[in-house]
């Protein structure tokens, strides 16, 4: 009997491992799939992840694309282009329009989750970059705002029927949005009045409204961790990001770089990613300590990257440099530049990967 006992504890531990692996999202294949590009400057850019060059464009049926997404399958993308406040539909392997939704005035950030597309819009904003505090424009600008701000919005887009099927308000100029661990709840940083609100995803209703200014200013990029346990969101204008924990109370302020904005876990949860975009550096953080390991430079105006599906290299989209880094995920270096962008604003890969604007199903 007792010669069978170690035999019997090892297949118990292998048992435990399998189940543990089960649970966890599995990377991709290596040097497998694709990265798509919204570029501002019209259109979306088409990366090979298994050579990591351009492959060509894909036509965003609109002006200005800013935010985009894909679903599950990698059927469709859909990116929210300003002209005409509307979304377009596409045909991942074609490239074909599929239709337009309209959305509202001013859409911007795009998560897609099973067959739905959540877009935040402001009907309030400019589209422009806010005037310099304490500047005469400013004041100028908060004078108009107690006249005429409305609150932004998140759109709810059944992508199956290709209809806007309800709104969820939010605060003013909505910009991240990120889901509860138990898919009921959507969380919304609102840049101009410094919050970030949770909302019940069916009936639309506030659950609580967080107040962000006693840390920083301008909330914009929000992320679940992987065990669904806290949430990190930036604040632009703080220099910081916060620490929320599943009852959504800030727990931690953390100091970053530069206007932080985009943010993302890896797949472990061991490292926070943010992008600094006037410290022109991808920081990484360890998560047990929330101490910065390491600032990774990368180029002007970059907001918003993703990992490869294979968690090998994370590509980080640099607007004003208009090129996509490569970073090697292991040794933190920058690899290369893909150039010839057109002001790049989010990037998403197929198979679905962790990034700033999604993360896999």
């Amino acid at each position: 009997m007792n010669s069978h006992r170690p035999r019997i504890a090892a297949f118990t531990s292998s048992l435990a491992v399998l189940a543990a692996l089960a649970t966890a999202p599995a990377a991709a294949q290596p040097g497998t799939g694709t990265a798509y590009v919204s570029n501002q400057g019209g259109d979306v850019s088409v990366i090979d992840l298994a050579t990591m060059q351009p492959t060509g464009t894909i036509d965003a049926y609109g002006e200005e694309p800013r935010g985009i997404g894909i679903t599950a399958d990698g059927k469709w993308l859909v990116v929210a282009n300003r002209e005409g406040g509307r979304i377009a539909i596409i045909d991942r392997a074609s490239g074909k329009l599929v239709r337009h939704v309209k959305i509202g005035a001013n859409p911007e950030f795009v998560r897609v989750r099973g067959h739905l597309a959540f877009v935040s819009f402001e009907p309030s904003s400019t589209g422009k970059p806010p005037p310099k505090e304490g500047s005469p424009e400013a004041a100028k600008e908060a004078a108009e705002d107690d006249k005429h701000k409305e609150p932004a919005r998140v759109a709810v887009v059944d992508l199956n029927k290709g209809k806007l099927v309800r709104t969820i308000k939010g605060g003013l100029e909505t910009e991240g949005i990120e889901f509860s661990a138990d898919g009921k709840h959507i969380l919304v940083t609102n840049e101009e009045d410094d919050t970030v609100t949770v909302h019940n995803i069916a009936s639309g209703k506030l659950v609580k409204s967080i107040d962000v200014a006693p840390h920083g200013d301008r909330p914009r990029g929000i992320k679940r961790s992987p065990d669904g346990k806290h949430y990190v969101a930036t604040l632009e204008h703080g220099n910081t990001f916060i620490v929320i924990d599943a009852g959504y109370k800030v727990i931690k302020t953390v100091k970053t770089g530069d206007s932080p904005y985009g943010v993302a876990f890896d797949r472990t949860g061991a490292r926070l990613f943010v992008a600094n975009g006037r410290g022109k550096t991808l920081q990484v953080f360890d998560t047990k300590t929330w101490t910065s390991i390491k600032e990774v430079p990368t180029g002007n105006r970059c907001w918003h990257f993703s990992f490869t599906p294979d968690d090998k290299q994370i590509l980080v989209a640099c607007g004003r440099s208009d090129d996509v880094v490569v970073i090697d995920a292991a040794t933190l270096e920058p690899m290369q530049r893909i150039a010839g962008k057109k002001l790049p604003w989010g990037i998403v890969t197929y198979p679905k990967s962790f990034g700033s604007l999604d993360q896999p199903e």
